[in-house]
């Protein structure tokens, strides 16, 4: 597994990283290929924050744990992955097709800053290729981000893009290209 360090406001040492690579290393045993992990370490209000991210194969998985030590943060988050990943390795399984974890689905994509009065003024862009899914890959991916939305290529449609995203009344609601031009 291949390790990137992140410090806000603090320095780790040397004994909190290592502790950190075999504590994040041994969720390397439920992936095929080398995964990535990205640990950032930060002190916010007296605490420590411990934010683990682990990309494998397009899908993301993300903790991030607040405590008074920063090493049981980070056993929190590596638990919570754990958790996430079990549960959704056997959810993917079950309910949709063969080698569902192979596939490579895209990032969200960041939104634009809006003004009454003000021009309109894009503060952060991302470019992502846009991987073909089925419509509840895509929900599972957007809830392994905890994002609100989902941008994907519906395998469904016709290879459509789509957009899933939460819904505030609950549940989640799928936007599809149609392919006509008005």
């Amino acid at each position: 597994m291949k390790f990137t360090f992140t410090e806000k406001k603090m320095d780790s040492s040397q004994d909190l990283r290592a502790y950190a690579m075999r504590k994040i290393g041994k969720l390397d045993r439920f992936f095929k290929t080398d995964a990535e992990a990205f640990v950032t370490f930060s002190l916010e209000r007296g605490r420590f924050l411990a934010e683990i991210t682990i990309h494998n194969n397009g899908m993301y998985y993300r903790a991030s744990e607040f405590t008074n030590d920063m090493y049981a943060s980070v056993d929190s988050g590596v638990a919570a992955i754990e958790r996430q990943i079990r549960r959704n390795k056997t959810r993917l399984e079950k309910k949709l097709r063969e080698g569902a974890l192979e596939i490579e689905p895209a990032p969200a994509f960041a939104a634009a800053d809006e003004g009454e009065d003000e021009e309109f003024k894009i503060v952060r862009s991302k470019r992502f290729s846009i991987k073909p899914m089925s419509a509840e890959e895509a929900i599972l991916q957007m809830n392994l981000l905890g994002h609100e939305f989902f941008v994907f290529r519906n395998m469904d449609e016709g290879d459509a893009v789509s957009v899933v995203y939460k819904r505030n009344q609950g549940g989640y609601g799928l936007i599809c290209d149609n392919g006509e031009d008005d």
